[in-house]
């Protein structure tokens, strides 16, 4: 009999990669959510047991009587969302992965990161909360047994993602020759995992015994500067020499007050990672998509699909008024 594994999203940038790649391997793959996505439609493998997880008397009912040997939660972002997912399964599972982020760790910290790197983030909301969600299922782990992992992905996209500051009007911008802005001086390191690849580390752990209680990420091993992200774009949107202007983070959160917790708290700080932790159990894995493959992905998706490609015009406007400002420019070399 197949091992049983209940994804509560499953067709997220992240979540539907490993939808499938459970089902490669052999699991029997239920997954509970709303049911509206149609950029990414779950497998046909897969069960849909259609319900939004919010609605507790809904979701409860949902599951009554069922039990798994995996649960694989993506939709948990607060303690009390966390404490409500948990106190639906709790007894009926043998292992519980809860998706937290790599942007938790404390930046300007040593390099490479790792896993008993601080949990540190006082500018971005969504971290914090993130980091109450690890307390609290720790917390679960020491007073009652709970068979709990925590998962913390690092930047990771699939086609229908673009990971540039601006997304799609950043290409509309650099297919027209007009200025795209990039954070700081272009230079920072970065690291973009495609979501296949997270993938078949996350599977790797389900039910194995030396994760529960412990914490991974799941990071590529590529390692870039924004500015040669930003060109490999380019390079796949046909665009051969971008017009790459450099605006400090501040200015930027300045402009745009919604990018800048996430640009201040993460984006802004070099990263690199030491992958070896969940690679002791995922033996064997390399990283199989680079960002130059990725990126002609993306702009294949997003070419057959104009409606992917949105220009957000108020941000089309603080990115002339920025790039009017800035003084230094960069193009491929």
């Amino acid at each position: 009999m197949a091992p049983t594994a209940l994804f509560i999203g499953g067709t997220g940038i992240i979540s539907w990669s490993c939808v499938r790649e459970a089902i490669a391997r052999g699991w029997e793959v239920s997954v509970l959510n709303r049911g509206e996505s149609t950029l990414r439609p779950l497998p046909e493998q897969a069960e849909l047991i259609r319900c939004d997880v919010r609605d507790h008397a809904a979701a409860r009912a949902a599951l009554e009587g069922r039990s798994f040997d995996v649960v694989a939660d993506f939709l948990s972002f607060t303690p009390d969302q966390l404490a409500a997912t948990t106190g639906l399964v709790k007894g009926r599972i043998g292992h519980y992965i809860v998706i937290s982020t790599a942007a938790a760790y404390k930046r300007g910290a040593p390099l490479p990161i790792t896993e008993s790197t601080p949990l540190v983030n006082p500018w971005w909301q969504y971290s914090r909360d993130k980091i109450a969600c690890e307390e609290y299922l720790t917390h679960l782990i020491r007073t009652e047994g709970f068979p709990g992992t925590v998962v913390r992905p690092a930047h990771t996209y699939d086609a229908g993602l673009l990971p540039s500051l601006g997304g799609w009007t950043d290409i509309a911008r650099m297919r027209a020759g007009r200025p795209v802005v990039v954070q700081g001086d272009g230079t920072s390191l970065w690291v973009l995992t495609h979501a296949s690849d997270f993938a078949v580390c996350f599977v790797a752990l389900f039910g194995d015994g030396r994760a529960i209680g412990d914490t991974f990420h799941i990071t590529g091993d590529e390692v870039l500067t924004w500015n040669e992200i930003y060109s490999e774009l380019a390079r796949a949107a046909g665009v051969d020499e971008p017009q790459l202007v450099h605006v400090t983070s501040e200015a930027i959160a300045e402009e745009l007050p919604e990018l800048g917790p996430g640009l201040i708290g993460d984006r802004t700080h070099s990263v690199m990672f030491d992958s070896s932790k969940v690679r002791s159990i995922a033996t064997g894995f390399a990283q199989r998509v680079r960002f130059s493959v990725g990126a002609r992905q993306i702009m294949e998706l997003h070419d057959a699909h104009p409606e992917l490609q949105v220009v957000n015009p108020a941000w089309d406007e603080a990115f002339d008024r920025l790039a009017g400002r800035a003084v230094v420019s960069w193009g491929p070399r």
